[in-house]
């Protein structure tokens, strides 16, 4: 199972390169409410529910604490824009809506429950993010969610341990790894199942992920309840 109790090996991750905020402005074909266009910041204000200076067009779907930041991967980008070739021009970093970018972390070396310190803040990864309909609104392309979601592009959401200010230059420390932890795109794999209508290889080693992740108090209670639903079916082909 999935220990609560972290390995205490404090290292040097990364460096913030960008930070991104903005406020909710009309978006879309139905010009709904989204906070998707952000800006640059050198500096943002931490609290609970996130930055300060950053806000939800929709508090249901986005925000709170168990999605107060959301970072994606810089080489996601990447993917993105060799697959997309026609939303290269705006397929920019910060553009899919994060509030951190920083080089060398990835949905496959970020894990559930991992306390990273950026400057004087911590923050702690929680869960995935799911990708929506606005990503493919924002760089005008059919798809783009879809690709996400086939390929583990998802990026993370963190909640906040210790608040204060973030600022471009700052390091990011790994201040602590669960023993037994799950990457982003190890639980984003296990959410895919639940979409999966026939039996499904190596059933028996994804089922006791499953219940890992289902049991990992780091995880968010959302996320949770999903992982609880992939068991409960991969149990059915016992």
């Amino acid at each position: 199972m999935a220990s609560a109790t972290p390995s205490l090996i404090p290292e040097k991750t990364s460096t913030v390169a960008h930070l991104f905020a903005g406020k909710p402005q009309a978006f879309g074909p139905r010009g709904a409410p989204s906070s998707i266009i952000k800006t640059a910041h050198n500096t943002i204000n931490i609290v609970k529910d996130g930055a300060i200076e950053d806000e939800q067009g929709n508090k249901k779907l986005h925000g709170g604490p168990y999605m107060a930041l959301h970072q994606y991967a810089q080489e996601s980008y990447d993917k993105l824009q060799s697959n997309f070739p026609d939303a290269q021009p705006s397929c920019l970093l910060g553009t899919i809506g994060e509030n951190i970018s920083a080089p060398y972390m990835n949905d496959q070396n970020v894990y559930i429950g991992d306390c990273y310190s950026f400057g004087e803040v911590v923050l702690k990864v929680v869960s995935p993010r799911a990708p929506c309909s606005k990503i493919n609104q924002r760089y005008g392309q059919k798809k783009i969610d879809s690709f996400i979601a086939e390929h583990n592009l998802t990026g993370w959401y963190y909640s906040v341990e210790n608040d204060g200010c973030i600022n471009v230059g700052d390091d990011v420390i790994l201040l602590s790894r669960q023993s037994d932890a799950i990457s982003i795109e190890q639980i984003w794999q296990l959410r895919k199942l639940m979409k999966i209508e026939n039996r499904i290889q190596d059933h028996e080693a994804w089922l006791a992920l499953a219940n890992r992740a289902f049991d990992d108090p780091s995880l968010a209670p959302p996320w949770q309840a999903d992982m609880h639903r992939v068991a409960k079916k991969l149990t059915r082909f016992l």
